[in-house]
């Protein structure tokens, strides 16, 4: 038992294996505490109501997987400046909705390519850069316009307002592309050569360089698959809000942070399981949607929780790394058989 115990800690999945058992166990207790929680449409809003932060917490797990202290602090300013543009195109143009999604979505990609360039080849650190780009983005936002600019196309309304029924229940286009990307993300990080280049990067940049991998063509990539997550984010955002704001999407990049480390990828890179930032993601909404049955508690105490939640799963991901280095260093010196002999 305890070397089942053992084998399970160390196992790559374990961190993924902790966020289910934790979303199961919230997601429980909502149901035994509030009547009408244990439902099917309840399940569903968590994605239509987190839909925006489940993309954009799939592009920042990117680049946290990608190691060398890789973060996107830059996502939630441009989730606010493509739904200003969306904004501001479809009142002072006469360009289809359609196309106007399609333009801001550049916004996204040349935001992430700058954030690339700079890190990769300049050797600056991905914090600073990307809390620029932040400050650049929201300033570039004000500019467009500091009052709030309302999105009143109809065709966008009707966009907004699109779901698909499902066994009498509904989900909303913004949650069906969010599953989307979730997963062809999985299958990206897990079947290309692009994806194994991003974990190798990840777990040991100079041993990726001497395995001939084009280290810095993934890195700027990853950025740029971040900057686009932003800006896809931001058009499902702007199907929530159907408006501009400058402080649209204000601390989102931090929920999306939050979200990637609980559901099991390692700060230092190298580590992360794409279904599990779902999970992170629900996590969240779960502790929200309780909150929001209780009727009497601050939305802050989501805040709170999750705050704690981040603490332990950092600690969690500390004992873990010490508890696989144990190993290793046992097998080395023989005490532990290997399996493979």
């Amino acid at each position: 038992m305890r070397k089942f115990l053992s084998d399970l800690v160390a196992s790559q999945n374990f961190p993924f294996y902790v966020t289910g058992v934790l979303f199961v166990l919230l997601f429980s207790i909502g149901s035994v505490a509030f009547e009408g929680f244990f439902s099917p449409q309840v399940f569903l809003n968590l994605f239509i109501d987190n839909a925006p932060l489940i993309i954009v917490t799939v592009g920042i797990t990117f680049t946290i997987i990608s190691g060398f202290g890789g973060i996107d602090l830059s996502v939630g300013a441009v989730v606010s400046l493509t739904c200003m543009s969306l904004a501001i195109l479809m009142r002072d143009t006469s360009l289809s909705p359609f196309l106007c999604m399609f333009l801001v979505l550049f916004i996204g990609i040349a935001v992430g390519l700058l954030n690339g360039v700079l890190i990769t080849y300049f050797r600056l650190q991905p914090f600073i850069v990307t809390l620029g780009s932040m400050f650049l983005c929201r300033g570039l936002t004000a500019i467009l316009s500091r009052d709030s600019v309302p999105i009143d196309n109809a065709i966008y309304s009707d966009l907004a307002f699109w779901s698909v029924e499902v066994g009498g229940c509904f989900i909303s286009l913004g949650a069906i592309i969010a599953l989307t990307c979730v997963v062809i993300a999985t299958l990206v990080l897990r079947y290309t050569s692009f994806g194994r280049g991003v974990y190798a990067i990840g777990g040991n940049e100079q041993s990726a360089r001497l395995m001939g991998l084009k280290v810095d063509s993934i890195r700027v990539r990853v950025y740029v698959i971040s900057g686009f997550c932003a800006a896809l984010g931001g058009i499902t955002y702007s199907w929530i809000m159907l408006s501009g704001y400058t402080l649209h999407g204000l601390g989102m990049e931090m929920d999306a942070i939050a979200s990637s480390v609980i559901g099991g990828t390692q700060l230092m890179g190298g580590v992360g399981f794409m279904p599990g930032t779902l999970l992170g993601v629900m996590i969240q909404g779960t502790i929200l949607t309780i909150i929001s049955f209780q009727g009497t508690l601050s939305a802050w105490w989501t805040k709170i929780v999750v705050g704690l939640l981040l603490c332990l799963f950092i600690v969690m991901q500390a004992v873990v790394t010490a508890h696989k280095s144990k190993l290793m260093n046992l097998k080395a010196e023989g005490s532990i058989p290997d399996k493979k002999r």
